[in-house]
């Protein structure tokens, strides 16, 4: 970690007090001592160090002379004096002030006096900084007892102290003793103070540093947001104190990879240091410094590199050209050179950091080790493997004894070492190394998840992204070995779509193990999704445009809290339902394989070089394929770059779409990349739980074609997000056994907006200004669209199911609306056949089940979409108003009440429904986001609870998707398999409609097992 976390020390310092009311008047040259120090205080506190020290040395002389040498006088000057010498890196000079200004006191004023506390403080902050943790912390813990017995467990000293110590322990790493130290502090502060104070906010601050150490961002960051909510509050928006707070947050941010949110809030930070305390103060370095890390992270070196010189610079002037920071700025500027493979420039730069350090924490500080993994880094990508090694170990070593063998820079120290170790050809000595390093980063991730809210998962997963991509670059290299197949397959059943799996976490609990309060919480984000989706929908209508994003940036970001909140709650029930271990996934889903099955894990990555040297390729963007069988043998292989892969799916996708009478070339073309290499590894498996990535998610495999057959004819496809929903999940008490369908929605009658939620939550009422805008477009010449006609083969397909199972519901026509979808009772099977939308679709053609544009219309519609995916797929509903057939425009377009988006569905209770049929068209499409699958409506019924979601690939036929579901359910109530159910339909119709526009379209994501309470 190269920039700076700014924790903040309370330390009181002991001013003279001047003569009482009738006293004589003293000595003129004390009275000159005493505006000596009160300067030196001044100067301290404006960062001019030097300045400070010499009127301090003045004061302390004269107050010696007048007083004698073992005055407490005396002793505040020598406190003073120690301290601005430890703040400029001199701490040979400052201890010996210290040490002489803690005699002095403990003889004048007695061993447990409370000022006697306070040297032993500043003495104990010395040792702190030259590592020498016992001595340190024998000292603060002696301050603590005086003050305790002094002054009163709950005195706002005794807080001081407890903080002091907590940092102390945070140093090493000790974050179970850190922890309620700081907490007790914070909770001293707050009882004496109130909630909004200052001290308060320090504390927070501090208590959020801490967490952030530990990679505990969920628990840090509303600890920040509020220290800096008091700060700006109590202080002013300013103060160098609500720049502290800014630096804070922005850490938080960094460390989770979120660069747009910290970088802003270090330049607020930077801007306020350099008008409260000039352009050269110290911490006005550790903003430039943050802000040059920020870039550099980017890739921006040419914005770092001036920004690093002019924070060594300052510290050098400020600080003297030994002190520990400057040694990490020499550091960081020699990443940066390493970076651009300015290997000259690098060397000395880190060889003076690495001296630095030694010489003022000790050898074996944190800090050192940083600078020995900056320097072996080096030596490493110039192929001097043997200069590198010695110093990557001597790192481990000191990390792992400062911090602990779980913490996030041990596992980089590992994956450093491992990636070395390959450079040697040798690999048996670095897969123990790179399985221990994921070990700790899954470890983090559980402990992190749990606090987090959907978006701020995902983000954290992307962050993490390079780590795992690494096993996948290290699995290409050596695909025989057996022991890094289980590694890489190991990431893959763990970390692919597993936003969705712990976001599915939180509704469960919710719905069905968590009280009134959790529901209420739910229901008020449930709210929020709606106004969202309407505002989204609507356009900024007569908002001004930077009106109407801040409206919904403040929707999201209020949504963003409601999930994290939920996630707090629930996260108790959320860790007893870990996934297995690391060591423990790929043996459990090979026990959930059935026999004759086989797990293909389709994985997109960028592979970058392991270990980057001169002339090394840039990163590609490849897929790779692993199997896994029920023995749990492994087996592997790289597919090739992505691009030809991608294109052939995409084009595959399109041709069966439009119907192209030429597809089957596009059938063969993705066959042979992306099938027909398999062959050699699938042996006789013929039923095979498929977990596609990128863009394999948007075609069926059963339309692929090897020049003889389709893919239909050999083997039985389930599709997965990832091979962990194979693992058995827990069953409800009692499934539900209901049949729900709504289907033939009516779209001639608008029903009135219904109130669904509290008077707080609802957006305001009206129609959707971009549905307006949409119906009014029609009127135009040559424009082709048929967002609403009517879906008779809808209500067929509804009666159909009703004959099959006589006590299914059916809502059909007016009573096929959103009020009616959002508050349905778990059913055990919900049919859906309707229009569907995703908002990137071409015009939609004649007859479909398809909507043809929604959101504002213009020379370019994609321009206003919502960035939000879920916001982009849904269902249309009853009360849109249907065209006449000439494709005249209604006389009313729908209103908001008959749209609904994906992210609003996610809020359905199905925890206990067996199977999800999306009956229209582009329900599987959504946008792709690598490793987590596709963001859309099939996203949304997995995290609501559905076992299985049956959805459409592309713009559906009316009465060939009639046939199909008939058929569909017709084999389920056989017993057949809920995905094996469909390809047995899809081959009945393919006897009479044989392009596979017409029988391919549906794939089954989930569970394949046959309904529970039905059939034969």
């Amino acid at each position: 970690m190269r920039r700076i976390l700014e924790w903040i020390a309370v330390v009181a310092l002991c001013c003279a007090a001047g003569p009482a009311a009738g006293e004589p008047q003293p000595d003129a040259r004390l009275q000159e001592a005493r505006t000596a120090y009160d300067e030196a205080r001044k100067l301290d506190e404006a960062g001019r160090y030097a300045e400070a020290v010499a009127r301090g040395e003045h004061a302390l002389a004269l107050r010696e002379a007048v007083l004698g040498g073992s005055h407490p006088e005396v002793a505040s000057c020598l406190d003073l004096i120690g301290r601005l010498h430890r703040l400029q890196g001199d701490l040979d000079r400052a201890e010996p002030l210290l040490q002489r200004g803690l005699a002095v006191r403990e003889e004048a004023l007695g061993k447990n006096h409370p000022d006697v506390a306070q040297s032993l403080n500043n003495l104990a902050n010395i040792y702190v900084e030259q590592g020498v943790y016992g001595r340190a912390e024998s000292l603060h813990q002696r301050a603590l007892a005086i003050r305790e017995a002094a002054l009163g467990k709950d005195h706002l000293l005794v807080a001081t102290s407890l903080n002091n110590l907590a940092i102390l322990y945070d140093q090493q790493g000790m974050y179970g003793r850190a922890g309620p130290l700081s907490q007790r502090a914070l909770a001293i502060r707050e009882a004496a103070l109130g909630e909004n104070h200052p001290l308060v906010a320090t504390s927070l601050s501090n208590l959020a540093v801490l967490y952030s150490e530990q990679g505990m961002y969920g628990r840090a960051e509303p600890l920040s947001q509020r220290a800096l909510a008091i700060r700006e509050t109590a202080l002013g928006a300013h103060h160098p104190d609500v720049a502290g707070a800014l630096s804070t947050l922005a850490n938080i941010y960094h460390e989770q990879g979120m660069y747009g949110r910290a970088e802003p809030l270090y330049h607020r930070a930077l801007a306020i240091k350099e008008a409260a305390h000039g352009k050269n103060h110290p911490s006005v370095a550790i903003s430039l410094n943050n802000l040059a890390v920020i870039s550099s992270a980017q890739g921006r070196y040419g914005r770092a590199e001036p920004l690093y010189q002019r924070a060594l610079a300052i510290r050098e002037e400020a600080l003297g050209k030994s002190h520990p920071l400057v040694g990490q700025s020499l550091s960081n500027l020699a990443d940066l050179y390493a970076k651009q493979r300015l290997y000259g420039r690098a060397e000395p730069l880190y060889q003076r950091a690495l001296a630095i350090s030694e010489g003022a924490v000790g050898k074996n500080h944190p800090d050192v080790a940083q600078s020995l993994n900056g320097l072996a880094g080096l030596y490493a990508m110039q192929g001097l493997y043997g200069r590198a090694e010695p110093l990557y170990q001597r790192a481990r070593s000191i990390l792992e004894a400062a911090l602990g063998k779980n913490h996030p820079s041990v596992a980089q120290s590992l994956n450093s070492l491992a990636s070395l170790r390959l450079a040697q050809h040798r690999l048996e000595a670095a897969v123990p190394l790179f399985t221990r390093a994921f070990s700790v980063s899954e470890q983090r991730l559980r402990q992190e998840a749990l606090d987090f809210s959907e978006a701020r998962l995902a983000s954290f997963l992307q962050f993490l992204r390079t780590d795992e991509e690494r096993l996948y670059a290290l699995l290409r290299a050596h695909p025989d070995n057996a022991r890094v197949r289980r590694l890489a397959l190991s990431a893959a059943l763990l970390l692919k779509g597993r936003s969705v799996e712990e976001t599915a976490d939180i509704s469960r609990a919710v719905y069905r193990s968590l009280g009134a309060q959790e529901h209420d919480t739910f229901e008020r984000l449930r709210g929020l999704r709606t106004q969202l989706a309407q505002l989204s929908l609507e356009g900024p209508g007569s908002l001004p445009p930077a009106t109407y994003q801040q409206r919904l940036q403040e929707l999201a970001e209020q949504g963003d809290v409601l999930e994290a909140d939920l996630a707090r709650r629930s996260a108790p029930l959320r860790a007893l339902a870990a996934l297995p271990s690391p060591a423990d996934i790929v043996d459990r889903v090979a026990q959930a394989l059935p026999k004759g099955g086989a797990l293909v894990e389709f994985i997109t990555y960028e592979d970058r070089p392991l270990l980057p040297r001169p002339g090394t390729p840039k990163a590609q963007l490849r897929y790779l394929a692993l199997v896994l069988f029920p023995d749990a043998t492994t087996r592997a292989l790289d597919l090739g770059p992505a691009e030809p892969i991608t294109s052939a799916a995409s084009h595959l996708r399109t041709a069966l779409a439009n119907r192209d009478a030429a597809f089957q070339t596009h059938a063969q073309a993705l066959y042979t990349l992306a099938f027909r290499p398999l062959l050699p590894l699938l042996g006789k498996a013929h039923r095979l739980f498929l977990s596609p990535d990128g863009q394999l998610t948007l075609v069926p495999f059963a339309a692929l074609h090897d020049g003889q057959r389709f893919l239909a004819d050999t083997f039985d496809f389930t599709y997965l997000t990832s091979g962990k929903e194979l693992l058995p999940r827990p069953q409800e008490s009692a499934p539900a056994a209901s049949v729900v369908v709504l289907a033939d929605p009516d779209f001639s009658s608008p029903l009135p907006a219904p109130a669904l939620y509290s008077a707080e939550a609802s957006a305001p009422a009206g129609r959707s200004a971009s549905v307006e805008r949409f119906f009014s477009s029609l009127r135009e010449p040559g424009h082709r669209t048929w967002s609403t006609l009517p879906l008779p083969g809808t209500r067929l397909e509804a009666e159909a199911i009703q004959g099959l199972f006589p006590q299914a519901q059916l809502f059909l026509g007016p009573e096929a609306n959103k009020e009616r979808l959002l508050h349905l009772s778990t059913p055990g099977i919900l049919h859906l056949a309707t229009h569907g939308f995703f908002l990137d679709d071409a015009p939609a053609s004649p007859h479909s089940r398809g909507v043809g544009h929604f959101g504002a219309l213009g020379d370019d519609p994609r321009a206003s979409r919502p960035p939000e995916p879920l916001l982009r797929s849904g269902l249309l509903l009853a009360g849109a108003r249907a065209l006449t057939s000439s494709g005249s425009s209604p006389s009313q377009p729908p209103p908001d009440s008959t749209l609904v988006t994906a992210l609003e569905l996610a809020g359905l209770d199905l925890w206990g429904t067996q199977l999800v049929v999306l009956s229209a068209c582009d329900t599987g499409r959504g946008d792709v986001k690598l490793g987590q699958g596709v963001y859309g409506l099939r996203r949304a019924f997995m995290v609501a609870g559905a076992e299985t979601v049956v959805m459409s690939l592309w713009q559906v036929k009316d009465d060939t998707t009639a046939q199909l579901m008939e058929a569909y359910y017709r084999n389920l109530l056989a017993g057949r398999g809920r995905a094996t159910a469909l390809r047995e339909a899809m081959l009945s119709l393919r006897a009479t409609r044989p392009h596979p526009h017409y029988w391919a379209p549906f794939i089954a994501l989930g569970r394949d097992a046959p309904l529970r309470g039905w059939g034969p």
